[in-house]
């Protein structure tokens, strides 16, 4: 169609050049001047002008379903133009079936389906031979072959026959492959030929038109059309509703093999994205089939050039795969991103803004299920650059950093997060959770809350309950951490209150319960508490932290026999819960015996072992010790009977302790041989625990050696932590060794002055010592620290006795014995506080 021999030639190389810049108005003109010159080309004048016309009016007008009846009226002439040179038929073959592949595109903007079909029939575009073609040709070849797809679609069988629609979905399916192949050679040609004219290079037209210099046509190619965007996307997205999923994935994985051309790299944003949520959502671990290592398959010259080298990596399993995908995904659309903040550049700002946002929350969906949460804060913190006032990445952000365990950091991002959503109840129930849970910020806990609950009040989002609760909350760790009755007293009210509230606005929510049921158990309402746990039950039968109370509650009532029941059925279900085999040791010790409680330990060793070893041989992350298990194996740090007060990691003595106890390791290990235990300090501390619950269990077996050897297990662990000294102190006070002991006790309380085993056997040292005015005060200590220890009254009572003052250790033996009828087997506060 194109190339002339003799005097024609100069002017159809202008041609050439100016059809591959898409310079249509050019086109036009020359078009004119070599019908009026020459008129033995006039075919291929009105070709030209027909093209020109077709392709500018396009460029301004797409070929959408909405622009179809400005098509229908400005096409026209052009229509005319393009018929004459397609009934040329024994002129200029080439120019005639280029015409024709015309006229369909130009039948398809006007919304003649069959029309345009039949312009591809007559050209025979099922039968063109693969053979290397001019820039424009594969343009015009590859839009051909997506327009006859899109036609296709647009005009389904009559007949219903399975084998008919089949037949109909697979030739469609067959054209945007086709279309899609041929559109990214046309791409990869026009990258090759910028390349050359950046450089400086003369080219010659494939079909040898002659050489010309020119701009690089790089410039008119920054977009396809709708056209070529929709041959690339459509068929992987017709074989997943045709469902076919192996096959939309073998052809994304075609098109993002394919070398990248510069007008691809927007679309490869969207498509790797596609295939993760294909890969996410559509295939499982025994359906996936890792993609083939790649080889030359441009055999064809329709097929695109591959990436090829001997060190590409090729993902082994969906994990590595969608991993790979979204971060390639993710780098694209941070290099697309528009930094800048000027009006003009809103529109784009906002698509560029989606697009990458639509990459984060998939990466957070992937990442977060395989616990690599590091990966996902360091795309966050790309992210940020260009998510100025963007509430959502902020969001995603802190509670990525909440993961990690840099609660901090997450707390401040947080704050911006409540200012940026100024309606919005969630961000401040999440910075009070933070405030309650890990930063030991109570009273701001209890602002953000109530901030909480001014917005739910003003604009309803359905969280009133939850924000009642979380202002009770923060009352009744406050209550449980001051030492004054009066206040005592206000927070305690205000926190049934509060959890009063939230059971009114929602019956059916199963913490309000819970949290009723907590705080009456905490103030030994017993009988009040077993009333609104198990309605809590009802609610949700497989509440961790409810079960763990009814298990206290009962064994506060003595009934141990019921208690280890329950306890073994909830063991069934969740084997792996330390928190349930720390208390059944316990029930064991005092129900049945020593031995039943040794075997016990020993499977929590067995456990510790399963869960957390691995980890302490990794850098693995803090928090990922405290999820190990899916069956909820979250033991508290301090949930033990001889770390009672301290229990629960929400208090600001305990806090304090284990940072103390951390300084001080550290300074041990600059002067002794310690080491602190590679891995996660939670999950040493977790065995810790054990060792320790083992060495009481060893001294109530009379078995000194054994408790011994496990309390040197533990300080292995720990060395300078108060557990350990005062457990110590237990071993010295079993040997009658009392010095020792009060200064092990000394040491414990140094560190944690609310540590009320400490206290007690404090005290209990200085009896035996014959100092019973500084046993008196520091029993005294420990009753205001928490008034409902039967062991401090009983201890008081012996010491008072010994002062002669009776009547004084009379009382102290009646309120022992009173307040020992409601004692659980552990304290109630360590229940490790739930928000879920």
């Amino acid at each position: 169609m194109t190339s002339k021999k003799g005097h024609t030639l100069r002017i159809e190389s202008e041609i050439d050049k100016n059809r591959e810049e898409g310079n249509w108005k050019k086109v036009i003109e020359l078009a004119e001047h070599l019908k009026i010159q020459y008129p033995s080309n006039e075919c291929l004048a009105n070709f030209l002008c027909g093209e020109g016309r077709l392709e500018s009016f396009l460029e301004q007008t797409p070929p959408i379903d909405a622009n179809i009846g400005k098509a229908r009226n400005g096409l026209q002439e052009t229509r005319k133009y393009l018929i004459l040179a397609a009934n040329e038929k024994d002129k200029q073959a080439l120019v005639v079936l280029d015409a024709h592949l015309l006229l369909g595109k130009l039948h398809y903007a006007m919304g003649m389906y069959e029309e345009a079909l039949k312009h591809y029939q007559q050209a025979e575009l099922h039968t063109l031979t693969e053979k290397p073609l001019p820039c424009r040709s594969l343009r015009i070849v590859a839009e051909s072959y997506a327009i006859k797809g899109l036609c296709l679609e647009k005009l389904p069988p009559n007949s219903k026959s399975k084998y008919k629609i089949a037949e109909w979905q697979e030739q469609i399916i067959k054209c945007y492959e086709i279309a899609g192949d041929l559109t990214l050679v046309y791409l990869q040609e026009q990258d090759k030929l910028a390349m050359q004219h950046q450089n400086g290079t003369s080219t010659i037209n494939s079909n040898n038109a002659g050489t010309y210099s020119s701009q690089s046509s790089f410039c008119s190619t920054k977009h396809i059309g709708p056209i070529l965007e929709t041959a690339l996307q459509r068929a992987p997205i017709l074989y997943i509703q045709t469902g076919n999923i192996q096959g939309a994935i073998n052809r994304y994985r075609e098109i993002l093999s394919a070398v990248e051309s510069t007008t691809t790299q927007s679309l490869r944003v969207t498509l790797t994205r596609q295939l993760a949520e294909v890969l996410i959502r559509g295939i499982s671990g025994a359906e996936y089939k890792a993609p083939e290592a790649p080889n030359d398959s441009a055999d064809s010259p329709w097929k695109p050039k591959k990436y090829l080298g001997p060190n590409m990596f090729v993902p082994r399993n969906e994990y590595e795969e969608t991993i790979l995908l979204l971060l390639i995904s993710e780098a694209m659309a941070v290099r697309d991103a528009v930094l800048s903040q000027s009006p003009e550049f809103k529109d784009a700002r906002i698509h560029a803004f989606e697009n990458a946002t639509a990459v984060y929350d998939l990466l957070t969906v992937v990442v977060v299920r395989w616990s690599q949460v590091d990966l996902l804060y360091e795309s966050f913190e790309r992210a940020m650059k260009f998510s100025h006032e963007e509430a959502h990445v902020w969001t995603q952000c802190a509670l990525c950093l909440i993961s990690m365990g840099r609660y901090m950091h997450a707390y401040r991002i947080l704050k911006v997060v409540t200012r940026l959503s100024p309606q919005k109840v969630m961000p401040c129930l999440l910075a009070a959770r933070l405030c309650y849970e890990q930063l030991n910020m109570i009273k701001e806990g209890i602002e953000w809350s109530q901030k909480a609950l001014q917005r739910e009040t003003s604009n309803s989002q359905g969280m009133q309950s939850r924000c009642h609760l979380y202002i009770g909350i923060g009352h009744s760790i406050l209550a449980t951490n001051t030492i004054v009755k009066m206040d005592k007293t206000y927070h305690t009210k205000t926190a049934l209150e509060c959890f009063q509230k939230a059971q009114q606005c929602d019956p059916n929510d199963h913490l309000a319960e819970y949290y009723l049921a907590h705080e009456y158990a905490i103030n030994r309402q017993i009988n009040d508490a077993m009333v609104h746990v198990k309605i809590a039950l009802n609610l949700r039968a497989e509440h961790i932290p409810s079960l763990h109370l009814l298990i206290l509650l009962l064994s506060a009532h003595k009934q141990y026999s019921e208690a280890l029941h329950l306890i073994n059925s909830v063991l069934e279900e969740y084997p792996d819960n330390l928190n349930f085999l720390y208390v059944k040791a316990h029930l064991e010790l005092r129900s049945i015996g020593g031995e039943q409680a040794l075997f016990t330990i020993r499977h929590m060793l067995l456990l510790w072992k399963n869960l957390y070893e691995d980890q302490t041989n990794t850098n693995c992350n803090e928090q990922h010790s405290e999820k190990r298990s899916e069956t909820r194996s979250v033991f508290q740090l301090y949930a033990s009977e001889m770390s009672d007060k301290d229990s629960s990691s929400l208090h600001a003595q305990s806090l304090a302790a284990s940072r103390v106890e951390q300084a001080l390791s550290e300074v041990a290990s600059s002067l002794s041989s310690f080491t602190p235990k590679p891995g996660p300090q939670r999950a040493w501390l977790l065995q810790l625990q054990v060792w320790l619950l083992l060495t009481e269990v060893y001294l109530v077996l009379d078995q000194p050696n054994g408790a011994v050897l496990s309390l040197q297990e533990a300080t292995n662990i720990f060395p300078l932590s108060h557990h350990i000294m005062y457990t110590r102190g237990l071993l010295h006070e079993y040997k009658l060794e009392y010095m020792e002991a009060k200064q092990c006790y000394q040491n414990a309380v140094s560190i944690n002055p609310s540590h009320i085993k400490s206290l007690q056997h404090l005290g209990l040292i200085y009896h035996y010592l014959g100092s019973q005015r500084l046993a008196e005060k520091t029993l005294r200590d420990a009753a205001k620290i928490d008034p409902n220890s039967h062991q401090t009254w009983y201890n008081l009572g012996k010491v008072l006795e010994s002062l002669g003052e009776v009547e004084a250790a009379s009382d102290c033996m009646a309120t022992a014995l009173e307040v020992e009828t409601t004692n659980p087997i552990l304290p109630i506060l360590s229940i490790p506080v739930t928000f879920e």
